[in-house]
């Protein structure tokens, strides 16, 4: 062997243990990134959990997130109902900028509410999408190497699209593309990545109602509605699967959980746990849409905690695998309680302080349609039990894990990172206001002011003005005596409005 040989395969090793020491460097700079878990709820109120104050759902889990976390107490929702709220969350723009403004179920396909006529055409599936140049909180967490996953309903975007959850960021998805498709826990399929799934559910009606004959007090009359195959049973344990797969490197699970949003079904068990706690009730036989349910505010509760119960077992997950201290988790919910399906959210008192009545339930721009539990948890950085009055709302989630994650907060955004807040940092940046648009409907929070401005049939509503340091039921208007800050919140509403792009939401 010569001298230069030998020299030449000296240089060759060092290189290849160059190459090897920062290959090494690089993952493990990637594994020590937390991991993110952001579990949302549907259509869950302020005080339907433990640690907010329900007196007879018991969430012993999400209650304990609570403990070793932070709890806020002026936290807002994207929007008032499920689409726009959920467009809001992953694009860091308000109700005022972005791509989904409404439920809007793009009618002119064609038969698009019936569960048989979307089996048999996919085209009939789904929510209008959002802009193919839209970039989701998702889409810079896989550039910068994080494994994406989501679980649920999606509703931003049909198949046939290109805004689905694999367009937008996300390498997994098992889930609900539609939101209609959601309104049943039993759907004839979902969908994995982007192929559906076809499950052992028989297709049934949407909002049928029980037969006139029916004995409605027979528990009987209701088995149709409880069939073989649970969908968050099979979504939950794609969550596990997806922690477990990506336990050696960083990732970024979105749960987009549909419960509690009605129709009301829920694991016998659970159902029975609470028939057994509340005792006898009143049939719901499906006057309200969805579908009956013998039992409806025992399966209300009994939704909840089964998802209580999932999320304690995710974090017993987290922990076997070794990497709970390394994993925030974030739960919260997209607007207020419903107000129809069976669902009674006054009888469980889901608002809380936040009243009852019109102002509670969703698709209100009052307190109780957008004021929403939020928890998040970061062992060993967010100090237990911490207690926050920051106000924020969901536009803030997408700077936040930017922050989080180390990527360049992209420019646009109307959101501001959390992070000082929940590390308990100096320097917390605070909006100057906050703005929601619904529909005809707008809203301003602006430090304990709140203006609410109602327009329909082509007229422009007076703003209603409520001070939520003393009134945060908002039941005393005081706009009259208070003009400078009425004319204020009016330029708000004027200047934080522009028109979408997409015709479906103009």
């Amino acid at each position: 062997m010569t001298n230069n040989f030998k020299i030449l395969c000296l240089i060759v090793l060092i290189s290849v243990s160059t190459v090897s020491c920062q290959t090494k460097k690089t993952e493990q700079k990637q594994i020590d990134k937390p991991n993110i878990i952001f579990i949302l709820a549907d259509d869950m109120g302020y005080a339907d959990i433990g640690c907010y104050g329900s007196k007879k759902i018991e969430t012993p889990n999400i209650d304990q997130l609570a403990k070793e976390g932070m709890r806020f107490t002026q936290y807002y929702s994207g929007s008032a109902v499920c689409a726009p709220s959920r467009c809001v969350l992953l694009t860091g723009k308000h109700s005022g900028h972005s791509d989904v403004r409404n439920n809007n179920p793009w009618g002119s396909r064609g038969d698009v509410w019936s569960l048989e006529a979307m089996l048999k055409d996919s085209t009939l599936e789904g929510q209008p999408p959002m802009r193919e140049s839209t970039v989701t909180i998702a889409t810079l967490l896989k550039e910068a190497r994080y494994k994406t996953g989501m679980s649920g309903k999606w509703g931003l975007g049909a198949p046939n699209t290109s805004s689905t959850p694999l367009q937008k960021g996300f390498d997994f998805f098992i889930g609900y593309n539609c939101q209609r498709v959601a309104h049943t826990y039993f759907p004839p399929f979902l969908y994995k990545n982007d192929q559906r799934i076809y499950l052992e559910n028989e297709v049934i009606p949407l909002s049928e109602k029980l037969p006139a004959d029916a004995d409605v007090y027979d528990e009987k009359s209701y088995e149709r509605y409880t069939q073989k195959e649970y969908a968050p049973d099979i979504m939950y344990q794609e969550i596990e699967n997806f922690v477990t797969q990506n336990k050696d490197t960083s990732f970024f699970f979105y749960w987009a959980s549909p419960i509690p949003h009605v129709a009301l079904q829920a694991p016998k068990h659970w159902v029975d746990y609470y028939v057994k706690k509340f005792g006898d009730e009143k049939p719901y036989t499906g006057s309200k849409g969805y579908y009956p349910a013998r039992y409806p505010h025992a399966t209300y509760a009994a939704m909840i905690s089964y998802l209580d119960e999932n999320i304690g077992k995710l974090v017993s997950k987290l922990k076997e695998l070794g990497i709970y201290d390394n994993t925030l988790i974030v739960f919260t919910s997209d607007n207020g309680p419903t107000f129809n399906g069976g669902a009674d959210s006054p009888w469980f008192e889901s608002a809380g302080m936040l009243g009852s009545g019109l102002k509670e339930i969703k698709g209100s721009l009052d307190d109780g349609g957008v004021r929403i539990p939020m928890i998040v948890e970061w062992p060993g950085k967010i100090q237990p039990g911490a207690v926050s009055d920051h106000i924020a709302a969901f536009w803030d989630i997408f700077p936040t894990f930017c922050e989080l994650a180390e990527i360049k907060t992209p420019q646009g955004l109307d959101g501001i990172s959390m992070l000082p807040t929940l590390l308990n940092d100096a320097g917390q940046q605070e909006h100057n206001a906050l703005y929601w648009e619904l529909g005809k409907n707008q809203a301003v929070r602006m430090g304990e002011w709140k203006g609410i401005r109602k327009n329909s049939k082509g007229r422009v509503g007076d703003i209603e003005l409520y001070n939520l340091g003393n009134d945060i039921q908002e039941k005393n208007n005081v706009a009259k005596g208070f003009p400078e800050i009425v004319k204020q919140i009016e330029t708000i509403m004027q200047n934080e409005h522009v028109q979408p792009v997409p015709y479906t939401f103009k």
